[in-house]
């Protein structure tokens, strides 16, 4: 779980602001982000392909690329964005820097298929000064990277508890699949912050301390907030953890 750490994810008619929120969706490394999401995903179908009956295993294949079609995980994750970015600009100013564009290039290499892999068994532990430790301190409080990285697992897991709930109707009925995934989702989010800082440390390990000051002041500012807590709106509206995939809106 540690391994998959994706940091990441305007409600208005104007053209030109919709234009904004899809340039600040490919600037951010959205879609790339998505498509690594799918690598894992196919990983994963691996994984299950050699502990599942075949016909269980061809179901949660079926169900897996069904809700998490790259076309359909990005749309409602944009139509999610859009409703809660009011003004895409300021995010999109900085993410088009060129401490933006390192941060994203960061992000990207971090969770890309063959550095997942190498690290499968958990990250370096990582040295840094007390200036430094103190900068990915309050960059881990202002990051969503919690909640996010716990939406990835579960959304992966997840797959699996959904295909046989419709193969067998009623398995998991009465919201006990979903009072299931707060359990886990609780539990993944304290794992991850026990090794935050240090995941932290690892991806931004490139950047200066200037340099991690400013995406520090970024992340703190009014601005910032807004666009990260838009961004886990929209992780989880792509993945849609707890939903029912006969359900989804294509």
């Amino acid at each position: 779980m540690r391994r998959l750490f994706l940091l990441l994810m305007m409600f208005c008619t104007l053209p030109a602001w919709a234009d904004n929120l899809d340039d600040l969706f490919t600037v951010a490394g959205w879609p790339q982000q998505r498509a690594h999401f799918n690598d894992a995903l196919s990983a994963a179908q691996q994984r299950y392909s050699n502990n599942l009956p075949p016909a269980v295993y061809q179901a949660l294949v079926n169900n897996s690329n069904q809700r998490f079609a790259p076309e359909a995980m990005d749309k409602r994750a944009r139509d999610q964005m859009r409703k809660n970015l009011p003004d895409a600009n300021p995010a999109l100013s900085f993410f088009q820097s060129p401490l933006g564009r390192k941060i994203v290039a960061a992000e990207l290499l971090a969770t890309r298929r063959d550095q997942l892999a190498k690290h499968a068994q958990g990250l370096p532990r990582m040295e840094a000064s007390a200036t430094r430790q103190l900068l990915i301190n309050h960059l881990s409080r202002a990051l969503p990277a919690r909640e996010a990285g716990a939406e990835v697992s579960l959304a992966i897991a997840g797959v699996a508890a959904d295909s046989l709930s419709s193969m067998i109707p009623g398995l998991l009925g009465g919201g006990q699949a979903q009072s299931m995934l707060n359990g886990q989702r609780q539990r993944l989010m304290d794992q991850i912050a026990g090794e935050l800082d240090n995941t932290l440390l690892y991806v931004y390990r490139d950047l200066s301390d200037p340099e991690l000051e400013e995406f520090v002041t970024f992340a703190e500012s009014p601005e910032g907030k807004t666009y990260y807590q838009a961004a886990l709106a929209a992780i989880r509206a792509g993945l849609a953890v707890g939903q029912s995939t006969s359900n989804l809106t294509q």
